[in-house]
């Protein structure tokens, strides 16, 4: 179906979660807009409906013809900018934008924001805890939760942000009061050209922000480009006056800002190295937004980590069993086996459950931490090739047919003081509705064991 000219006004393309927010708060300004979906029954369908009974729908394949009629095009972050009819639109001069640059734009609060592949819904939802802890009045969502422009509100006086690189393809400027871009490793192959793509995808995090939070561990979370903007570092490694670090030398396993110790590990309800980084990361952004430190210590000693994440299961014969569902790339599932790895005791070692569709990944982040903390792989999954020709030479590789089998052989593999890590590296399309789904079904496996 194809709109008549007389319609042409914004176009919001794409009715899943962030689409109907786009709606509601376009019907808020009092804008005219249309909804176009390239799905013939998208999810959202029968709410949009009955919320916008008057507003112009078009479900179907996107055409340029259509598309060129338009004001300006509100873009849904699962669909690729690069769409033929969509890079046409953009040749005959209509602007698309996506939620967060309509964000950027009306909120009415300061705006702390996060990225990375991989850790970025932890460090969001401790920092919120944190702000939450220190009395202010926050909103915390974006790529995490609720949507960025359902979270707009006059009553608020800080947004905390957890930000895709398909959320900031098409930010101009974010002008975020503090940015941090955690980590980088290969994600998302299937839509961008090289990981300098990505990257250049996440670097937008940076624009306009005042103050950039930097990982010294990771150098590609430093800003390319040289911009007026204050920069605070933190790092698991070395420390310094002007530094949130970690510590395992004078004091024992300790967070720390300078020389001045605040929190030993031994007190948060988080383990592995990757997840102290997270803390540091959070500590370093909520110092930033003047958030008082006894504040975000106290959140920090409460938090219990999120679902799907590093998280724990089971403990059977002697053995760990976590649940890292949310590990949906490389990066993210290296981290969790050294994380976790380099905490083991004695003998111990890293069984690990990967597998799925890897998204035009080759996956060979996981050869080097496998090769120090790994006993064997368990693969799985539509791609459980691909993770095989990453590690084969490293370790043992054993193929299982489905989760359940996995599992099983998962408990044949492991010893005593052994750790069963379930981190995919890939994304759960291939057999499972979500990384959720994946994860539940995870843990009713190691239920039933």
């Amino acid at each position: 179906m194809a709109l008549i000219a007389s319609d042409k006004h914004s176009y919001v393309v794409g009715l899943g979660e962030t689409g109907l927010s786009c709606a509601r708060f376009l019907a808020k300004l009092g804008r005219p807009f249309s909804m176009l979906d390239t799905r013939d029954a998208p999810p959202n369908l029968d709410r949009f409906k009955s919320e916008f009974p008057e507003t112009k729908l078009v479900l179907g394949e996107l055409e340029a013809s259509t598309l060129v009629l338009a004001d300006e095009i509100i873009l849904s972050p699962g669909l690729d900018p690069k769409h033929p009819a969509l890079v046409q639109a953009a040749q005959a001069g209509v602007k698309i934008r996506g939620d967060i640059d309509l964000f950027a734009e009306h909120a009415n609060a300061p705006i702390a924001a996060i990225t990375g592949s991989n850790g970025k819904s932890t460090v969001t939802v401790l920092l919120g805890d944190m702000a939450k802890e220190a009395g202010r009045n926050v909103r915390v969502g974006g790529n995490l939760g609720t949507p960025a422009l359902d979270l707009i509100d006059e009553n608020a006086d800080l947004y905390v942000m957890e930000l895709s690189s398909f959320q900031l393809e098409l930010v101009e400027k974010l002008n975020a009061d503090v940015a941090c871009l955690l980590n980088i490793s290969e994600d998302h192959m299937d839509r961008y050209a090289s990981k300098l793509d990505y990257l250049q995808a996440k670097q937008r995090i940076f624009r306009g922000a005042k103050t950039v939070v930097v990982n010294d561990d990771e150098p590609l979370s430093q800003p390319l480009r040289a911009q007026d903007m204050k920069i605070v570092h933190y790092g698991m490694n070395g420390l310094d006056l002007n530094k949130f670090s970690y510590s395992d030398e004078r004091l024992g396993a300790t967070l720390m800002k300078g020389f001045e110790a605040l929190v030993d590990v031994a007190d948060l309800n988080m383990s592995g190295t990757h997840n102290f980084s997270n803390a540091l990361a959070a500590l370093a952004m909520g110092t930033s937004l003047g958030l008082p430190l006894d504040a975000m210590i106290r959140a920090l000693k409460a938090f219990k980590g999120l679902d799907h994440r590093c998280e724990w299961v089971r403990q059977l014969d002697g053995v760990t069993y976590i649940n890292d569902s949310k590990g949906t790339n490389g990066g993210a599932c290296a981290a969790a086996i050294a994380g976790f790895g380099s905490q083991l005791e004695g003998d111990g070692k890293v069984v690990l459950i990967a597998g799925g569709e890897a998204k035009g990944a080759l996956l060979t982040e996981l050869k080097e931490p496998l090769a120090r903390f790994g006993r064997s792989v368990i693969a799985f999954g539509a791609d459980r090739d691909i993770v095989r020709a990453a590690v084969e030479g490293s370790l043992p590789v054993i193929h299982a047919d489905s989760l359940h089998q996995a599992v099983t052989l998962a408990k044949e593999e492991a010893a005593a003081g052994d750790l069963v890590l379930f981190s995919p590296a890939c994304a759960s399309f291939d057999m499972f509705r979500n990384f959720e789904h994946r994860g539940d079904a995870f843990k009713a496996e190691v239920a039933k064991l």
